[in-house]
């Protein structure tokens, strides 16, 4: 059986501020924002939450489809693509779109500023789930076109398939009815601290709340670890406790926190996969994080399968089996 990974596939222009944001924007100013950064390091690199998840499963010897809509200039992309193994079968190509693209801009404590221009992936509803005739271990809704993001949350739990919801940055286009519709009934709800607050305003659950309306909820909180809550449907998740905090893993460096959270979500998505624990996934998840956050770019975890379960097994004493 196939992990199903749908979401964006974008090409990321990265930039490193050598400084702090705060120290050139003024709070009094706001209203005639006008500053320029001078970025003396730029790289152009593959992303989209879509494709970097998929990317980080083939280091853990995973074999995903990836369902998503690109434009007509994915060229090296798709080159990098076949190099690393991920399938492009199910990739819709609108030959009168661009492919989705990411300026991303990161300072000295990590903040990031993120311009995003959708292209292609504003259509992805077009890249049907129907198309998709292989059995599903399990399928992860993440970052995408919002009419996409509606129409596969809703298509995997007819079809049966636990389903992960990860709306990311698509979370802002969501108001608290159309969410809570999206979420209720899936395997795992996964957000960021930042994003689980505008969950939380937007629909006036709390953790605990939301968390009986799916198989379970995780927040990620960064260097803070993640917080595992299980759910009030068993969501065709494995939950050893009703509350779990989840560590971190000291990375090498921190060089760039790009596609962690995307890296994060693949250690998720292999326990699923594989019938584990989800505190072994989110284990995992966090393990895969802190190998992507040593290297610059998205898709840059070079470590093998072995080598994961090898660190894994170190970390946390005991095997990923």
């Amino acid at each position: 059986m196939s992990i199903l990974v749908t979401g964006s596939v974008a090409i990321d222009h990265i930039m490193t501020f050598d400084d702090q944001f705060k120290n050139h924007i003024l709070a009094d100013q706001l209203e005639g924002l006008n500053v320029a950064f001078l970025v003396p390091e730029m790289a152009k690199s593959w992303g989209g939450t879509g494709a970097n998840i998929a990317y980080n499963l083939r280091a853990l010897d995973q074999d995903p489809i990836l369902l998503a809509a690109v434009g007509n200039d994915l060229g090296e992309y798709a080159d990098w693509m076949d190099e690393k193994g991920i399938r492009r079968d199910w990739l819709l190509t609108l030959r009168d779109s661009f492919t989705a693209q990411a300026f991303l801009t990161t300072d000295l404590d990590h903040n990031q500023l993120i311009m995003f221009h959708p292209g292609a992936m504003e259509r992805a509803h077009e890249a049907r789930l129907d198309s998709v005739e292989e059995a599903l271990s399990v399928g992860i809704v993440s970052p995408n076109g919002k009419q996409a993001m509606v129409d596969l949350a809703s298509g995997l739990k007819e079809r049966g398939t636990p389903c992960v919801i990860d709306p990311g940055q698509g979370l802002p286009m969501f108001g608290g009815d159309e969410l809570l519709e999206m979420v209720e009934g899936a395997s795992v709800f996964i957000v960021n601290a930042y994003e689980w607050a505008m969950a939380e305003e937007k629909t006036g659950l709390s953790q605990e709340a939301m968390a009986e309306r799916v198989g379970a909820l995780i927040v990620t909180q960064g260097a803070e670890g993640s917080r595992l809550i299980r759910g009030g449907q068993s969501g065709g998740v494995l939950v050893e406790e009703a509350r779990t905090e989840i560590g971190v893993v000291q990375p090498e460096a921190v060089v760039d926190p790009t596609g962690c959270g995307d890296a994060y979500r693949s250690g998720v998505l292999y326990a699923m996969a594989h019938g584990l624990p989800l505190e072994t996934g989110a284990r995992l998840g966090s393990l895969m994080g802190s190998l992507k956050v040593a290297s610059r770019g998205p898709q840059s975890v070079e470590a093998t399968h072995a080598d994961v379960s090898a660190r894994f097994e170190k970390e946390f004493g005991y095997s990923l089996g």
